[in-house]
Formats: structure tokens, sequence, C-alpha cells
């Protein structure tokens, strides 16, 4: 029995992921557990392992295309096997002994073609969701499930459906990827792109044009332009470009920020790192502020949380640990790997496994497991020397940390004498659906309390 090799699913909130390059091809053989192709979430890349051992067939997808999780990319054959029928196309499909034509190829699959003649589906009123426009088996599917489906009743996951009504997409225009048809947010997105595409412009078709020979001069606005560069988001950076879109456009930021006196948090670190055995990673202040903010989330879990949309709506989930997600700044975009249970862990614990996150990121040898479920997220620019800054919430999540670079300031003390001492900024966003903003003051008060006397953590 041929063995079918699927799209993992990295995330449970992850719909999608994109095929970087197969590293077999068809008709190689394959052990269980090579890796046969790489795919590209916005968290990391990974590799896709052969299920079994045998001989690759049946690739369904091309290097580039996005395809959505549990989707079926390929099969592992036996010597002698075949595919399964839903994996090629019927003699009758392509013509006796015909190959199919490029007109074929381009408007629709022969699965997609075979279903549609099984059901009387007259495919001109199908709209394609594959490459070029290119009609599925999932278009047809969607087709006759909407057809079949009440009046006004349209098979789509909650969170396609937010977003459906916040970009004004008719979501009986679109066509559902997901099983038996059904809508996902990605859907939503390429709808929504293919109705700005087609909106009249005026400056458009010269920035395009432009675009297409980037050594040319355009004529933007009555300004004759050269373009140097034209780079297309793709992969990470264009998952990245979607997500943070969604959350800056669905998640109402709310911003409050404090300063922090670090002579504590510094003599801390300073006490830790003459506590380190040869080869330990150095704490970093990072590490100190990880530690004081997975103690004050244990204070204020609703900060520690994840909006999500489920049958019931959408359901505010607070998990019995925190994991926190530590952004790291990569070639292709930022990467958010995750120490998980921070708040048991202790300040050279913690100094230990985000050293190691860090390194491994950088290095991109995550591991899925090392990047998803994290339910805060903890971003520092201090090195770049920024001295305050806003983060976009990393959804599901409901609250993003952003930390500001270690500076000196004079300052006056409890008894009015001025002092010159080390302070740093920090910034909390919070989706303000969910987090109220005295919330939000408390749990900053309590990690300014934590930095500034660690001691309040062991109390």
């Amino acid at each position: 029995m041929a063995h079918e090799v699927i799209m993992p699913k990295f995330g449970f909130t992850q719909e999608t992921a994109e095929i970087v390059r197969w590293l077999k091809h068809e008709g190689d053989v394959v052990e269980q557990g090579e890796p046969i192709a790489e795919v590209t979430t916005d968290k990391v890349n990974m590799e896709v392992e052969a299920p079994a051992s045998g001989i690759l067939a049946g690739v369904r997808y091309r290097e580039g295309e996005v395809v959505p999780v549990t989707q079926v990319i390929a099969y592992i054959l036996q010597p002698g096997e075949v595919l399964p029928e839903e994996a090629v196309p019927s003699a009758k499909e392509v013509g006796e002994g015909a190959a199919p034509t490029e007109e074929d190829l381009l408007h629709v699959t022969p699965v997609a073609a075979r279903l549609a003649e099984a059901e009387g589906v007259d495919l001109s009123q199908v709209r394609g969701s594959g490459p070029g426009g290119r009609i599925t088996r999932k278009d047809v599917e969607a087709y006759l499930a909407a057809r079949q489906a009440p009046p006004g009743k349209v098979r789509a996951v909650p969170a396609a459906r937010r977003l459906a009504r916040e970009l004004g997409v008719d979501l009986g225009q679109v066509a559902g990827s997901g099983p038996r048809g059904r809508i996902q947010s990605e859907d939503v997105h390429r709808a929504h792109a293919a109705q700005v595409q087609a909106a009249p412009a005026v400056v458009a078709p010269a920035v395009e044009a432009a675009m297409a020979q980037p050594a040319a001069v355009s004529e933007v606005s009555g300004v004759r332009t050269p373009i140097a560069q034209a780079i297309t988001l793709t992969g990470m950076r264009k998952v990245i470009a979607q997500r943070m879109q969604q959350s800056a456009q669905n998640a109402p930021h709310i911003h409050l920020e404090i300063t922090v006196d670090a002579t504590a948090a510094e003599a801390l670190r300073a006490r830790a790192n003459q506590r380190l055995k040869e080869g330990q990673p150095k704490v970093s202040l990072t590490a100190v502020i990880a530690r004081a903010c997975a103690w004050a989330l244990t204070q204020h879990p609703r900060l520690n949380a994840w909006l999500v949309s489920t049958s019931q709506g959408e359901q505010l989930l607070i998990p019995a640990q925190v994991n926190l997600g530590i952004a790291v700044a990569v070639d292709e975009g930022l990467i958010v790997p995750v120490v998980r249970d921070a708040a048991r862990k202790n300040l050279l614990q913690l100094a230990g496994e985000i050293g190691d996150l860090v390194e491994r990121a950088r290095a991109n040898r995550l591991k899925p497991e090392d990047v998803v479920e994290g339910t805060f997220t903890i971003s520092n620019l201090g090195m770049f020397g920024i001295e305050r800054f806003t983060a976009i919430i990393n959804p599901p999540q409901v609250a993003i940390l952003a930390v500001g670079s270690l500076r000196q300031e004079v300052v006056a003390d409890t008894e009015g004498q001025i002092q010159v001492r080390p302070v740093f900024s920090l910034t909390l966003c919070a989706d303000h659906r969910v987090v109220d903003g005295a919330v939000a003051a408390r749990f900053l008060a309590d990690l300014r309390e934590a930095l500034e006397q660690p001691e309040v953590m062991v109390v």
C-alpha cells in the first residue's frame, strides 16, 4: 500500500507551509526517516521526512507552492506498486495514450476534472485557487459544498470568517482549500489580494513595469524614479508579513512603558556569572529580565495566555505554565524559540537555555518543538542601541515585552540626592480585547519590582 507523505503541522495555529525545495525527486529511492523536502512556516524551516522506505512518487506540489497542512504532498511506493487512483489522471481525462495538453495543465488538475465530470459541475463556474488560477480538487469540492449548503451558509474556520469581515471579502466568492472545501485564513488573504489587484489603479501599472525591469526608470506621480532592486516576499519573510499585518489589524494594541533602575539586576547578573563553571554561557541582561518576567507572569496569568477562535467563539486560554518566547533576528527575518516552563527554572538554567536556543536559531538548527506554544514573548533591541520601541503581538499570544538598551541617566534617589544610575526602558504591548490597562500596569509594576528588588521573587 502506498504511504502518503503529508504536509506536517508544526503549531496549533498553523494552516499552511511553503515547499522551499525538494531534497529528493520523483523516482528516487528513499529510506524511512530520510529528509525528502524542506518546508518553511512563519517560525522555522523544517525538513519533511520519508514515512517509509521505498520510491518517491506522485509529487503533487512544486517548490515555492504554499500547501495546507495535512495535505498529501507525495507518496512512497514499493517496487511494482502503483499510485492510488486519485493521484494519477485517467486515460479518459488525458486522451487514450495522449499526454495532457498545456491548456489542461494550466487550468484544471486531472483529479478536479474527473470529480467535476462525475458531479456534473460546469468548471467555468468554479474559481481556481491553485497556481495561476488552476482549478484543484479542493476548488470543486468547495463549489459542491456551497451549492449543497443552505442559503447564506459557507463552510469556513472562525478565524477566516473574522478576517473576511475585516478585509471586506465575500466568503461566498472564496474557494476553500481546507478539508471538504472549508475556507482557511490563507484563502481569504488570497481572495483579498485578488480584489486589490483587480481594483482600478493609476500608479500601479507604472510601478509594476518598473519592478519587472529593475534597471528601468519609471514615472510615478510625475517623478522619474529608478528601481534598484525588486524583492519578492517569499518563505518566512512572506508569512511573517502576513501574520504581523493580521495581528496589527485584528488586535487593538495598548502600549505601557516604564523605566527600570538596573543597579540590582546588574549586580545579580555579576554574582551569577561569578558562579559559572568553565564553558557555561554568560548570564545576559535578557536572562535576568526573563527570570523576572516569568515570575511576574505567574502573578498575572491573564497576560500569559492565548486568544483563539473555536466553534464556541473566541476563547482566552490560560496555560498552566509560562513558555517564554525570545525573539531572535536571523537573516530571513525574526524567529521566536521558546523556553518552556520558564517560571520553574533558576537564572542559570534560563541563561543556558536561552544561549542554546539563540545559537541554534542563528545556525538554522531549531526543531519544531523549539518554536511552538510560546505564551509570552520578549523582544530585546538594546544591543542595537534602541532605547525604547513598541512591538507587535505574536498571535495567538496576547502580549509582548519590548526591551530597550541599558543606558546611564541622572536620577534622584528617595532622599532627593542626584545620582547616575544604569536604567533601561520596558514597553508592554497588550491586546486590549482581553487585557485592560490596569491589569497591564500592575504586571509592569511587579516586573519592575522584581528587577529592582530581586529578593521578592524568592519570598
